[in-house]
């Protein structure tokens, strides 16, 4: 048995009901999505991280950068590092330290 009602002109009258208000919520989130756009632009940017790590195209490792550095790839081929981690990379893992932000002589582990 259907809890709806069984004649056309009510089913017409429900169906006109619940377009206004779909209508409604959906400019009830258009308003709230706008409000959460307008607080997110006011609050300030994140620092970058003190150390990157830039990925290949493979999603491998391959250089160590100063948070911040431009030449290290684009945000989906940058991790953040700590500090230790970025002189395991160096040390440790042999990776490259970018030539333009010399993350090796900031962090004193020049060869």
């Amino acid at each position: 048995m259907s809890d709806l009602p069984p004649d056309l002109a009510r089913l017409r009258t429900l169906e006109t009901w619940l377009v206004l208000t779909l209508e409604r919520v959906r400019g009830e989130i258009e308003t709230a999505e706008a409000l959460a756009a307008e607080v997110a632009a006011r609050l300030p940017a994140a620092p970058p991280p003190e150390w990157e790590l830039e990925l290949d195209l493979g999603q491998k490792p391959s250089r160590v950068h100063i948070g911040g550095c431009s030449m290290g790839g684009k945000g989906f081929r940058r991790r953040p590092l700590a500090r230790e981690a970025a002189l395991r990379a160096l040390g440790v893992d042999r990776l490259e330290a970018c030539p333009y932000c010399q993350p090796d002589a900031a962090l004193g582990v020049l060869d």
